[in-house]
């Protein structure tokens, strides 16, 4: 379906690059650490 294709860019838009007030106007991906797995 339309909703299921358009799913997950709608998720990267949300998670990426959309501010979110309780984050200090940040995109919630910058509140993640680690991203890379450099560090255990």
């Amino acid at each position: 379906s339309a909703r299921r294709k358009a799913l997950p860019g709608w998720l990267h838009e949300y998670n990426h690059h959309r501010p979110h007030t309780a984050t200090e106007n940040r995109p919630p991906i910058t509140r993640l650490t680690n991203l890379s797995g450099q560090y255990s």
